[in-house]
């Protein structure tokens, strides 16, 4: 109790709203500029707030002469072996102190206001960062063909599109995305193609029919992976204020956790296509004919 009474002092319930219409901009901006954010599978079951989450997998449905479910009395068994459990087990924290000088004056909504922009960057920052890391991690490298960097990339692509296993049998290229680092992005953005998409309206950037990201927060050249092949539940708290015991200063406290966990890891290739080809324009094709006019 002694934690919510020393709250009491200094912030009233409107003064809980406003930080909690600051938080709820920060979350939405959050959604809206993290890469990871975009690509990232949200089709779980469970409640985030219990500490983990569930993933179904499940294998190929096997074509078969008819009658064979007849004959047999039961049909193939739905199989679920790709279920794939995501713990959400990593606690974050952004926490900055101020003095009470500066409630008084700029109240707490002034004060969250001030900070919701670096919050949205650095949140948003170590979420991408964290997600494309356990691609890297999960996927697998491969070793890309071509003498220019536009042939690698589709080369890479290739590698995921072709994919054959039990839950798998080719892998359409509406249902891929590739991220690049910016010097990659910079030697194939004449090639790149802003295509509008039919269901949202906004304006995608596509590379040989597969969505492009320039993403600075990958350590790998490029990296094909199926759209939603990595999972990162996130519970957040919203923003509160708390004074520091023994002192006359208080801290804004932003409380977040998440699990970050590869759903289709064999759906998800990288490769270094820059160490040979460095990045002039020498190296890229002139035209996109394969892209014109759609």
């Amino acid at each position: 109790m002694a934690r919510t009474n020393a709250r009491e002092i200094y912030l009233t319930n409107e003064d809980r709203d406003q930080l909690a219409e600051v938080y709820g901009g920060v979350i939405e901006a959050i959604q809206k500029t993290a890469l990871s954010e975009i690509l990232k599978n949200k089709n779980y079951s469970g409640d985030p707030t219990t500490g983990s989450v569930e993933i179904n997998r499940f294998v190929n449905s096997t074509v078969q002469d008819q009658g064979t479910a007849r004959t047999a009395g039961a049909g193939n068994k739905l199989s679920n072996k790709g279920k794939v459990t995501v713990n959400i087990d990593t606690d974050k924290e952004i926490v900055e102190e101020f003095k009470k000088i500066d409630l008084r004056l700029h109240g707490a909504k002034g004060i969250a206001e001030k900070r919701k922009k670096n919050h949205i960057q650095r949140m948003s920052a170590y979420l991408d960062r964290e997600f494309f890391n356990e691609a890297e991690t999960s996927g697998t490298e491969v070793t890309v063909t071509g003498d220019t960097i536009v042939k690698k990339l589709e080369s890479l692509i290739l590698s995921v599109e072709k994919t054959v296993n039990d839950y798998v049998d080719g892998v359409d290229r509406d249902l891929l995305v590739l991220t690049v680092t910016p010097d990659v992005y910079s030697a194939v953005e004449n090639y790149i193609n802003e295509t509008p998409n039919s269901l949202t309206g906004v304006t995608e950037e596509i590379f040989n029919k597969v969505r492009i990201y320039s993403n600075s927060r990958q350590t790998k050249d490029a990296i094909c992976m199926l759209d939603e092949a990595i999972a990162q539940p996130v519970v957040t708290d919203e923003y509160d204020i708390e004074k520091i015991p023994l002192s006359n200063d208080l801290g804004l406290e932003l409380f977040f956790s998440k699990g970050t966990k590869a759903i289709t890891p064999d759906l998800i290739k990288f490769a270094d296509i820059l160490e040979s080809n460095g990045t002039s324009e020498d190296n890229t094709e002139e035209t996109n004919t394969e892209n014109d006019g759609e």
